[in-house]
């Protein structure tokens, strides 16, 4: 009986599409198991502990004066429907600027792709080879739209690259920052020309500086007639658009909720854990500890959720995987533009 035939070894590659943004690391507890990593514990211990030791003053001031002193047991439901209206608008909220900044971002990432394929594809004219001084234009402006993505990044996170100095990492988030800021300086030095000069100290961000050198290169395009006006006018709304995403994270990113809200918020809430103690200490003793907690650690989670998604462009795992999708738009627009230069027929240009 003759053997079968056997399959080859599939060949695995070191990437894939949005490599970086799908990959995951495989998860060796459950969730309901984790409280370091991607949790919100350590920033609700200490409202959490507060409320935990005032309930426990009250119990036993409670037993040891027998002055029976607890609230009536309809007070405690008719104030946590406020409560709970509050926290559904904190969080729907923050949660819509995670939303918006996310599809901003995406926005911006897809102008730049849809502005690399016309750049490539219709830098020449019809039957006439670029020479090297258009093709190191084309090369540059390419560059340069990668750039703009990570000076995106750069400037929501406040990195500013060489005109700010570096702080020494004092926690763990600066020293992530400082790594940060590091690797920026790498590809900013790999996108941008030489002697390029930033004037971030001066008030200009470097988007919309170089934002101005894609506009003049689809003028000069246009005047080598590579874009006919109509096509032109399309680029410039794509840089425009690009520039428009960018203008509403800065919005998402500069605009915080009122601060009158989140005072008000965090009161309800101390008052509300503060009641549930004088509400519970008489028909559940010393138990009512624990289910002070356990009530107390749910709001101020909750809120403290709301808190992390209300700026979502930071180092926190519970925000935007900005890295990982700048990295992946990096890998395409790099293999677009080597394919590109190796004249690959992937652009279909053929000169007769």
């Amino acid at each position: 009986m003759p053997s079968r035939p056997t399959r080859p070894p599939l060949s695995r590659t070191t990437t894939h599409p949005l490599y970086h943004t799908a990959r995951k690391k495989p998860r060796r507890w459950p969730l309901v198991l984790r409280f370091i990593k991607g949790a919100i514990h350590a920033d609700i211990a200490i409202p959490v502990l507060t409320s935990a030791i005032f309930t426990a003053l009250i119990v036993y001031v409670n037993q040891a004066t027998h002055q029976h002193f607890s609230l009536p047991t309809n007070t405690i439901p008719s104030i946590s429907i406020v409560v709970g209206l509050m926290l559904v608008f904190r969080n729907s909220t923050s949660y819509d600027r995670f939303w918006q900044g996310n599809s901003h971002l995406t926005t911006a990432a897809t102008s730049i792709r849809n502005l690399t394929r016309s750049f490539l594809t219709c830098s020449h004219l019809a039957g006439k080879e670029p020479d090297d001084v258009e093709s190191a234009d084309t090369e540059r402006t390419v560059r340069l739209l990668l750039a703009i993505i990570y000076a995106v990044k750069n400037h929501l996170r406040a990195e500013w690259g060489e005109t700010i100095p570096l702080l020494l990492p004092k926690t763990e988030v600066d020293r992530r920052r400082r790594e940060s800021q590091s690797l920026q300086r790498a590809e900013y030095i790999d996108l941008l020309p030489p002697g390029t000069r930033g004037y971030e100290d001066h008030g200009l961000g470097l988007l919309l500086q170089l934002s101005v050198q894609i506009e003049a290169y689809i003028k000069r395009g246009h005047d080598r007639g590579w874009f006919h006006a109509p096509q032109a006018s399309q680029l410039t709304v794509q840089l425009n658009t690009l520039v428009d995403a960018y203008g509403s994270m800065e919005q998402i990113h500069l605009t915080p909720l009122p601060v009158a809200y989140l005072i008000h918020m965090r009161q309800v809430l101390a008052l509300f854990c503060g009641l549930l103690a004088f509400g519970l200490c008489d028909e559940m003793g010393w138990w009512s500890i624990l289910l002070v907690t356990f009530i107390s650690f749910t709001l101020y989670g909750i809120e403290a959720i709301g808190a992390q998604l209300e700026d979502p462009f930071g180092y926190d795992r519970n925000d935007i995987k900005m890295d990982a999708i700048i990295e992946d738009l990096r890998v395409e627009t790099t293999v677009l533009l080597e394919q590109w230069k190796t004249g690959s027929d992937i652009f279909e240009i053929k000169y007769n």
